[in-house]
């Protein structure tokens, strides 16, 4: 079922998320939910808090976001619980996006590798590290679990530049690309 991808301003993005444990209600549902509404949305990553649920767990398919012919070096999995142990190599600037955010994009500066523990699907415990676009896009969806935004990453300059967006799509005053839900 493809679910209502949450705009900016609604207050469950700025939550920090709960872990959950194995007996989740209908926790595999909810997966396929999440994968088949970031898929619908055209997106490459996609947080809980996003769907309205302040809780620990994003998936990721970074397979798209790869240079053409270098598909196949991302990743699609989902992270329960994920706790970031480390950030480490150059800072590297990309514009970033955001479902949450849509038709807004800024230089965000991340490391370009994180060491990450999470748990799978099935509450298997990993630890993991990634590089380039793959930690971008771990990073991104891992800020969201924090309850942090693409657009705080922004220099302040551009965050002046968008203020005005953010409030039309606080209020819902954009044209719809997918199913979302405004504050009103």
């Amino acid at each position: 079922m493809i679910l209502p991808i949450y705009a900016y301003g609604q207050p469950v993005l700025k939550k920090v998320a709960e872990p959950i444990a194995a007996d989740y209600p209908d926790l595999a549902q909810f997966i396929a939910d999440m994968w088949e509404t970031m898929e619908e949305a055209n997106g490459v990553g996609l947080a809980a808090p996003q769907v309205g649920r302040s809780i620990r767990l994003f998936v990721v398919d970074s397979g798209p976001m790869q240079d053409e012919g270098k598909e196949g070096e991302g990743i699609r999995q989902v992270f329960i619980n994920a706790e970031i142990i480390e950030e480490a190599g150059a800072d590297c600037s990309y514009a970033e996006g955001c479902l949450s955010i849509p038709d807004i994009t800024g230089d965000v500066v991340r490391p370009e590798q994180v060491t990450i523990e999470y748990e799978d699907e099935h509450f298997v415990t990993h630890t993991s590290t990634f590089t380039g676009m793959n930690a971008r896009v771990v990073q991104h969806e891992y800020d969201h679990i924090e309850g942090i935004l693409f657009t705080e990453h922004l220099k302040p300059l551009k965050k002046r530049l968008v203020k005005r967006k953010l409030e039309k799509i606080r209020r819902g005053d954009i044209e719809l690309k997918y199913r979302m839900k405004f504050v009103r």
